[in-house]
């Protein structure tokens, strides 16, 4: 297994790389630093003197990838594409583009708190959530709780994630006046704040993933080993959760852990509308500010994160599954 890590390290590395140069080139071929600064400060009427100064303070002033007025390394350190890109590989994000934003490693480290408070318990909650009710229909297959349980997961995930937001709103803040509409709290004072977007979350996603282990499952019962342990007089109930559950966890871990990238980027919808200050609306607040610095980051934590996701998902396929084997 310690081969296998090493090359998928060497892989990670390479993935990484292309991912650093490819989107360092998007940003600094079509956009000039003198581009980003006018953006920045606010149209074609800027005078140059106010841009020199806003790539000063931002570094944007170096050559981008050679600097000929230095000596020695720094020719290549003192450069916009050491500072702004070879040094994401270090973890050191350097300053947001916008006046208003500070330290980029600094607000990803606060923020991610935040969007792992939301998505953390939704991740655990929709896991079990989806796996029983997946287990519930098939073990009622061919009756009319698996014929209706089919039709609300449809239902479900036919239904854009943005409906249950503002229906849920209106709902449970407007006329229940339950829980607040929007906003955030640290401590145990956020729960308030959470609970309704964890719960219209796992609503939106449970049809989807509710279905695709039912079919899962399904598949499963029809294997000689299903048969076996029936005729050795097995309750269903036995044989769907020690057979049939433990032989479709890989597809299952596949796919729950396909979102865990997410556990730590957070939900850009989610947390735009319920005012939650966490990575997702960082990214929106850039977007929209036209800060180019944090959503090149983003982009380079997210595929970090991807990239070590499915490795994990690869050791955690050997617990799951003793015959599978890491060379």
């Amino acid at each position: 297994m310690l081969n296998y890590l090493l090359r998928r390290f060497v892989y990670a590395l390479l993935v990484l790389l292309g991912v650093n140069l490819l989107t360092f080139a998007l940003f600094f071929t079509l956009n000039t630093p003198d581009d980003m600064a006018r953006l920045n400060l606010g149209g074609k009427r800027v005078t140059q003197e106010a841009i020199e100064k806003w790539k000063s303070e931002r570094g944007y002033d170096k050559p981008l990838y050679f600097n000929h007025q230095q000596e020695g390394t720094a020719q290549i350190t003192e450069t916009i594409f050491w500072e702004r890109s070879v040094s994401l590989f270090a973890l050191e994000f350097g300053r947001a583009d916008s006046e208003s934003a500070g330290d980029i490693g600094h607000e990803v480290v606060q923020r991610m708190g935040v969007s792992l408070s939301l998505a953390l318990p939704l991740f655990v909650l929709q896991v079990i959530a989806s796996t029983a009710f997946a287990l519930l229909l098939v073990m009622f297959r061919h009756s009319r709780l698996d014929f209706w349980g089919v039709v609300s997961c449809v239902l479900l995930l036919s239904i854009s994630s943005l409906f249950y937001i503002i229906v849920g709103q209106f709902l449970f803040s407007r006329v229940l006046k339950l829980v607040p509409i929007s906003g955030y709290a640290p401590g145990l004072d956020a729960v308030k704040f959470l609970v309704l977007p964890v719960l219209l979350s796992l609503l939106a996603r449970l049809g989807g993933e509710a279905r695709l282990y039912r079919a899962m499952f399904l598949e499963e019962l029809g294997k000689d080993y299903v048969r076996t342990a029936r005729a050795k007089g097995l309750r269903e109930s036995e044989v769907l959760v020690k057979h049939v559950l433990r032989n479709a966890l890989i597809p299952i871990v596949t796919s729950a852990g396909s979102y865990l990238p997410y556990v730590f980027l957070g939900s850009l919808v989610f947390e735009s509308f319920f005012g939650l200050p966490g990575l997702g609306a960082y990214v929106i607040e850039a977007i929209s500010k036209q800060d180019f610095a944090v959503v090149r980051t983003m982009v380079f934590v997210g595929s970090l994160l991807y990239i070590a996701t499915f490795v994990l998902l690869d050791v955690v396929y050997t617990w799951v599954d003793p015959r599978v084997r890491l060379s």
